[in-house]
């Protein structure tokens, strides 16, 4: 009822969630029940720079700005009271990257996002070195580049963390990540005395490394210069009067309201679709693409394919990271928007979108012939360093909008396969995935798709409508609850998700078949794609 709403609000009995995605930054108000009271959000853009994709950390303040400003404004609108105090608040953003700071708190050099790929040989010293798979995109492989690369910046380096980690520390002066997010910036013990924490045998291999890379003269103490790690359920600081101002300017919001762990969006979609128990697994898509599937326990052997990172209550996970996501499809659904508004019959995106998703309903069950590369960067799961976005097709195969945009949607979920399907090799089962994010917003298409794809019962559900911001929300909820023990995947089953509307597909038989097909053309046409990279580079 809207009188408690402002009861809540008023005696600050509200968690906030914000989340720095890829294209949005969003923030997210939530009462005792975790129902959504008042959202805000922004659009940004990564930038290449330099040859590094990054993001401006002006950008970071006023998108976070905005964002909480838009929930403020509609606190005022629907419940008819400024937003004064919060009841906890929990920070998310993308995972991974490297943001490094000097002394004072000041970047040394722009963030470098998780869609970069220039810490090749990072990756192949530490991963043989820790026999344990370092991505390109963690922390430590970013570090250790700069080290190999000797960059001035070392010199005057004090911190490295992620974007949540930063974004976190300047709210709350606290240099702390959540497992989870602490997980895509060196490899965790989840056995570690007194929780789980970064792996002590391959720090210490980790040091020696650097040692041996730093010039005569300069070093680096990696176990100070990681963030401490934290797990869900725990607080990691309290909302200072800098941080206050920070998200509110204008003064309104106070300071005071304890945080939980800043985490990754990947640990917060596994939040907001309850997928943190052994054999549940969720898919995120959106400017890349990702699976994360709950461990029931280690795997076998190391694969480059595969992170292995946890949940927020650091358990362990797989996590098959795609650089390219839907960027490519955006791309084809404004360039048939423009030609829609040429013919004199403009539609709005959701429109365009709608129209194509459902025509690939009705294309050829094996892509009839085509293929599509969605390559606008590197992509390590396939061992390209760069991208170029391509499409090409059989002669004599019709050239048909169905079967197209089919092709488009099953070369959003190619790398994902390829990395799952090492999973399956390790005897990895699921019960079924949860599907999130803008991709699935036309019902049924996309999620259809993705079950050929995986092999697996596929979920939509109102649950992750409100996305990474609600679970991280829902986090800075579980933090804040007093006088019981109860697990994070308790919480979440009996006092957040339950009663959820959830949309479950099935594989079809016929689909699996038809992207298996197009599957192994893809990969066999995988070396059309080095070339377009090698004939169009500089």
């Amino acid at each position: 009822m809207a009188s408690d709403a402002r009861e809540a609000i008023t005696r600050g009995r509200t968690a906030l969630g914000v989340e720095l995605g890829s294209t949005r930054i969003k923030a997210v108000l939530v009462g005792p029940d975790h129902e959504v009271l008042a959202s805000g959000g922004s659009s940004w853009e990564n930038q290449l720079v330099d040859g590094r994709w990054t993001y401006s950390v002006d950008d970071v303040w006023a998108g976070v700005q905005a964002s909480v400003r838009g929930v403020a404004d509609e606190v005022r609108e629907r419940h008819g009271v400024p937003l004064e105090q919060l009841g906890g608040l929990g920070v998310s953003a993308m995972m991974h990257g490297y943001l490094a700071l000097d002394a004072d708190d000041e970047l040394l050099v722009p963030f470098r996002t998780w869609r970069n790929t220039s810490t090749g040989e990072a990756v192949e010293r530490l991963s043989g070195a820790l026999a344990f798979n370092v991505p390109h995109r963690w922390s430590v492989a970013h570090l250790y580049q700069a080290v190999l690369d000797g960059e001035e910046h070392l010199g005057r380096l004090a911190a490295i963390t992620t974007l949540a980690g930063y974004v976190h520390r300047r709210l709350t002066g606290e240099h702390v990540l959540g497992v989870g997010d602490a997980s895509g910036v060196f490899p965790i013990d989840p056995a570690a005395t007194g929780g789980p924490g970064y792996d002590a045998e391959r720090l210490a291999t980790t040091q020696r490394l650097l040692d041996e890379a730093l010039p005569d003269g300069l070093a680096l103490s990696l176990a100070d210069l990681l963030p401490r790690v934290a797990v869900a359920g725990e607080r990691a600081g309290g909302l200072t009067a800098e941080g206050a101002r920070l998200l509110d300017p204008s003064g309104t919001l106070q300071p005071g309201a304890p945080l939980c762990p800043p985490e990754g969006d990947a640990g917060t979609g596994m939040v907001a679709t309850g997928s943190v128990a052994p054999r549940t697994g969720n898919v995120s898509a959106g400017t890349s693409i990702f699976a994360m599937v709950v461990l029931e326990g280690p795997l076998a052997r190391v694969h480059r394919e595969l992170d292995l990172v946890t949940t927020p209550a650091g358990d362990p996970v797989a996590m098959v990271h795609c650089n390219n996501g839907a960027s490519e499809l955006d791309a084809w659904a404004r360039l048939f928007g423009e030609f829609a508004a040429a013919l004199g019959a403009p539609c709005d995106d959701a429109a365009v979108f709608e129209a194509l998703f459902r025509a690939s309903l009705d294309g050829a069950a094996d892509g009839g012939g085509m293929l599509a590369y969605n390559y606008l960067s590197g992509e390590p799961i396939t061992g390209l360093e760069e991208g170029r976005p391509l499409f090409l097709r059989t002669p004599g195969r019709p050239l048909d909008l169905a079967t197209f945009m089919r092709t488009q949607l099953y070369s959003a979920f190619a790398t994902l396969k390829i990395g799952m399907d090492v999973l399956a090799g390790e005897g990895v089962r699921l019960d079924g995935m949860f599907a999130h994010g803008g991709m699935f917003a036309t019902r049924g298409v996309a999620q259809r798709h993705l079950a050929a794809a995986v092999g697996t019962p596929v979920s939509v559900g109102d649950i992750a409508s409100e996305g990474g911001a609600w679970g991280a929300a829902v986090l800075a909820a579980f933090a804040t609850r007093r006088g019981d023990d109860q697990s994070l995947t308790d919480y979440l089953a009996e006092r957040v998700l339950a009663g959820a509307q959830i949309d479950t597909v099935q594989p079809d038989p016929d689909d699996v078949a038809g992207f298996d097909a197009f599957l192994r053309r893809y990969v066999a046409g995988l070396p059309v794609e080095r070339a377009a990279v090698e004939a169009t580079r500089g």
